[in-house]
């Protein structure tokens, strides 16, 4: 799949994107009071920005919290088509990213499952079990220190 090339924001676009990273509940009126465009204004291009993925507006929550006590980022070696094998894991419910890489893996992924058990059973029964998987390296998160998605835009 080729990739698409970058949609271009303008500087209110760009202060809509930051406004909704510091608080994604912020209201379009606040939103427009802060950036100078009517609620209705900023409501259309809040829907633009959704509608060609440029942003996706939700809850995140800490695992641990909502019942999942095991996260892990593994390690894929493949041989063959590591684009195809990343569509395969993309498929199975725990894994929440996916990403083709270079050096030591050709994919990781991070799982978030409810216990030991269940990585175990992702391990063995979905990603190990796939066509040109080699080897997978885990590791396990023993304690999530920082997760921010507050970058800004460029």
């Amino acid at each position: 799949m080729p990739e698409q090339p970058p949609i271009a924001l303008d500087d209110v676009s760009k202060a809509i994107i930051e406004q909704l990273q510091e608080d994604g509940r912020r209201s379009y009126a606040a939103i427009g009071k802060a950036v100078g465009l009517s609620e209705a204004a900023v409501r259309q291009r809040v829907q633009r920005l959704t509608d060609s993925g440029v942003m996706q507006i939700v809850a995140v929550t800490d695992p641990v919290q909502v019942g999942f006590k095991r996260q892990a980022m593994i390690g894929i070696k493949c041989t063959g088509d590591s684009y195809a094998l990343s569509e395969e894991l993309s498929a199975i419910d725990a894994i929440d990213y996916v990403v083709l890489t270079a050096g030591s893996f050709d994919v990781v992924v991070e799982v978030v499952c409810e216990d030991d058990e269940q990585l175990l059973q992702i391990l063995n029964k979905q990603i190990r079990s796939l066509d040109g998987v080699t080897s997978t390296e885990t590791l396990v998160y023993l304690k999530l220190v920082k997760q921010q998605y507050n970058w800004g835009t460029r």
